[in-house]
């Protein structure tokens, strides 16, 4: 399978992380000796599940990383739904077979070879449009007890969303404006679930929504065949947001 990395948000004055990017992009901020974008990129050029590797973003900035073969670098663009298609694209070119991509923040630098060859194999198991990742609150916590991260409270259930995720192709190109949206709206399951009904909603505050059935109301809402992947690897959902969450990385990296 290939694989895009998304690598071009540059925080402005007034977020969190500007007093540490000062204008740069995001993914070149250092963690433990190396630029985040580096580990993302050492992480999926060592997994054995990813071939091609397309970058969107700091195609400029190239010279400060080292690059494993074969990677592309393409420009910033303006959204993350034109990111990822535009790395859609790109794969299509190098690979005109490619029925799958991973997608990938540059934002997770403790991720791992070992973890992207578990998301690989576990969504090949099956044949769905897309693939989420989602993290038991008890697996974040064990792993990175100060995450910080925000949790969703299901029936049974409480996770956080990953940043790494599977998509097919052809949903990449897509045009449907509900997919931008639920894109757009990705790490709030709330706005996730205002978009595709108020019951949907309503059933998520009272904390009645299972996994699984609410799953299948975003699929048959949204034509989107979606799988949610319960994944045991709390690296793919420990990125960098806060100044706090930098310094955590740093120290577990260092």
């Amino acid at each position: 399978m290939d694989a895009i990395i998304a690598a071009g948000g540059t925080p402005v004055p007034g977020d969190p992380l500007y007093p540490f990017t000062q204008g740069k992009p995001k993914a070149l901020l250092e963690v433990a000796g190396k630029p985040m974008l580096q580990w993302v990129l050492d992480a999926l050029s060592q997994a054995q599940s990813i071939d091609n590797i397309v970058v969107v973003g700091c195609k400029e900035h190239q010279d400060k990383l080292t690059l494993p073969e074969p990677v592309t670098f393409l420009p910033t663009q303006d959204n993350i739904l034109k990111t990822v298609q535009t790395g859609g694209e790109a794969l299509l070119k190098i690979n005109p077979a490619a029925e799958y991509a991973v997608v990938s923040s540059a934002d997770i630098p403790g991720v791992t070879p070992k973890s992207i060859d578990w998301v690989v194999n576990a969504a090949l198991e099956s044949d769905h449009d897309a693939y989420y990742n989602a993290i038991p609150r008890q697996t974040m916590e064990k792993r990175y007890p100060d995450s910080g991260r925000t949790f969703t409270k299901l029936k049974n259930l409480e996770v956080c969303g990953g940043d790494l995720s599977i998509a097919k192709i052809t949903l990449l190109s897509t045009d449907k404006e509900i997919f931008e949206r639920l894109f757009n709206a990705r790490k709030n399951p709330f706005k996730v679930a205002g978009l595709v009904g108020y019951d949907t909603l309503f059933l998520l505050l009272t904390r009645r929504l299972g996994l699984e059935k609410g799953v299948a109301r975003v699929s048959r809402r949204t034509g989107i065949n979606a799988r949610v992947l319960i994944c045991p690897y709390p690296e793919i959902g420990m990125d960098v947001d806060k100044p706090y969450q930098l310094e955590l990385l740093r120290r577990d990296l260092a």
